[in-house]
């Protein structure tokens, strides 16, 4: 998937005009490319559309107008963009609870390394997590992870042919899968991979 560069940015004057309609666009795609694991985990994969739209946010919140400025998002969001071979995902611990959430933060350290998907036919692929920068300490993990899955070519083949996908967690403190992600959000992953 093509990486985004400062010509697929919207000026903050354009992006002021067209950004209810823009985000009503990006909300309706984000809907088809997310998995809720259990009752407290959710993949919300990533892509170009969703990256553009995190750049574009946090320009017009910081008021990024300078070249410089719209390169270093650019240079820290494009690394979440599909590759062709693999998945990216944003992994979220959710609890609403602040109490609960803290205690189950501390019961769930390495379940970003416990999330996995599978491609009918093939064996489970185990998230690669958090390249960026370690986001759990020897107390508690972190609520936000950011998950790749590397698939091999057979995989990516299948996946286009219309193979099923499966996903979960296999943490000894929160195990949870799906048998077969919704039809949907499995095709919006499919045009994730080149052919």
């Amino acid at each position: 998937m093509q990486k985004l560069t400062r010509a697929d940015i919207f000026s903050l004057e354009k992006y002021a005009e067209i950004r209810s309609k823009y985000r009503a666009e990006v909300m309706a795609h984000k809907k088809n490319r997310q998995v809720q694991v259990g009752p407290n985990a959710t993949l919300y994969f990533e892509d170009r559309i969703t990256m553009q739209y995190q750049i574009q946010e946090m320009l017009r919140v910081e008021r990024i107008f300078e070249a410089s400025g719209i390169n270093e998002e650019l240079e820290a969001y494009n690394p979440l963009i599909p590759d062709g071979s693999n998945w990216k995902a944003t992994f979220m611990i959710e609890f609403l609870d602040v109490e609960e959430r803290r205690v189950a933060l501390q019961r769930l350290r390495g379940i970003e390394n416990s999330v996995w998907v599978q491609v009918a036919g093939f064996d489970r692929v185990h998230a690669i997590a958090d390249e960026d920068l370690e986001r759990e300490d020897d107390t508690k993990t972190s609520s936000v992870h950011f998950l790749r899955f590397e698939l091999t070519p057979d995989m990516v083949k299948a996946v286009k042919k219309g193979a099923a996908i499966a996903a979960g967690i296999d943490h000894p403190h929160y195990h949870h899968e799906i048998a077969a992600i919704p039809q949907v959000v499995r095709d919006s992953l499919a045009d994730d991979l080149a052919t």
